[in-house]
């Protein structure tokens, strides 16, 4: 807690040491069962080319009797929809489970989570008709560490995947941090739709949520800060990849570097969001799919337009939102004749 003892945070600490070892989600079967259509969804979304996800023939050539789901979607198979993630009556009641975790931390004033780590380890392959349940024990719950977000506990739960006859199919510990927010001082006056401008006299807006930065982006965030748009670009086949990641796609190297983006592009796709509302961004708030002129697509705010304005393949240029000092982040504007 503050560092201190006394018998009050020693009875906090007793409370929170009660949940370890302790089911916090009884065995919850998924809605539907693993099925085709998700698979290819997954497949496209991931550009996972695989056939043996797809094609009868191809998994059959392998010898496997069927196709097959890719085993990272697991989770996705037990994962509920938005409604029944945020609606009182479908939280999670009961005494000792996850919910009562989270309030007993939200009293600690642990009331910030972000993921820190997942690692699964797969007994055997999915096929569609198979119907995965998920049940989740907590494994340990740390003391308070001080982190760059906030003071902090991390919290490791394992979830156990079953399937239809009991049988394990996948097991995956998941750590997350839930940490206390550390103040933020005054935020510079931001020009983007993305994050409100503070009025002469008004209220300092929100702070930004924090991104989850790790060792696989950390790069892009510091040369965001410099305000440069970055791309990691494959140092054996030239490929350009964006998010960042480990391995490239297209022929599985582990090298890279980066090449600087030129800061224009076009509009592949958006959305024009309305809810549920932050407090540090104004509505409605313009989340644009942007395709750069060098071939890769990222998400960013849409700045300078009005929602009825936006049109598909228009013409857009970079500018930058200093959320905070600690935060700048791309967002995009219709680009002007002349920049055009």
């Amino acid at each position: 807690m503050d560092g201190t003892s006394s018998p009050a945070s020693e009875a906090y600490e007793e409370r929170l040491r009660a949940f370890v070892g302790r089911e916090v989600t009884g065995p919850t079967p998924g809605q539907d069962p693993v099925n085709q259509p998700m698979i290819r969804h997954w497949a496209e979304a991931m550009g996972d080319r695989n056939p043996v996800y797809t094609d009868e023939r191809a998994a059959r050539a392998t010898g496997r009797p069927g196709v097959v789901a890719p085993a990272s979607m697991v989770q996705a198979w037990t994962m509920r929809g938005y409604a029944a993630t945020v609606a009182p009556a479908a939280r999670d009641t009961a005494p000792g489970g996850f919910a009562a975790l989270v309030a007993l931390l939200d009293e600690g004033g642990y009331t910030s989570v972000v993921a820190t780590d997942s690692e699964l380890e797969f007994r055997r392959e999915l096929v569609p008709g198979d119907h995965i349940a998920v049940q989740e024990t907590v494994e340990s719950i740390s003391p308070e560490k001080k982190t760059a977000l906030g003071a902090g506990r991390f919290v490791t739960t394992v979830k156990t995947y079953r399937d239809q006859a009991g049988g394990l199919v996948a097991t995956q510990r998941w750590r997350t941090l839930r940490f206390r927010p550390r103040e933020a001082g005054r935020p510079r006056a931001e020009r983007s739709t993305g994050g409100s401008a503070a009025q002469p006299g008004a209220e300092p807006p929100a702070r930004r949520p924090r991104p989850a930065v790790n060792r696989d982006n950390a790069f892009w965030f510091e040369a965001a800060r410099e305000h440069r748009l970055v791309i990691q670009r494959c140092a054996s086949c030239g490929a350009l990849r964006h998010p960042p990641g480990p391995c490239c796609p297209e022929c599985s190297s582990l090298w890279w570097d980066t090449v600087e983006s030129g800061g224009r592009g076009h509009l592949y796709s958006y959305v024009v969001n309305h809810h549920p509302r932050h407090p540090a961004f104004t509505y409605p708030l313009l989340v644009a799919v942007v395709e750069l002129a060098e071939g890769t697509r990222l998400i960013a705010n849409l700045d300078g337009v009005a929602p009825e304005e936006v049109r598909v393949g228009m013409p857009l240029v970079l500018d930058w939102l200093d959320a905070d000092p600690d935060l700048s982040l791309p967002v995009f504007r219709p680009a002007a004749t002349e920049e055009s």
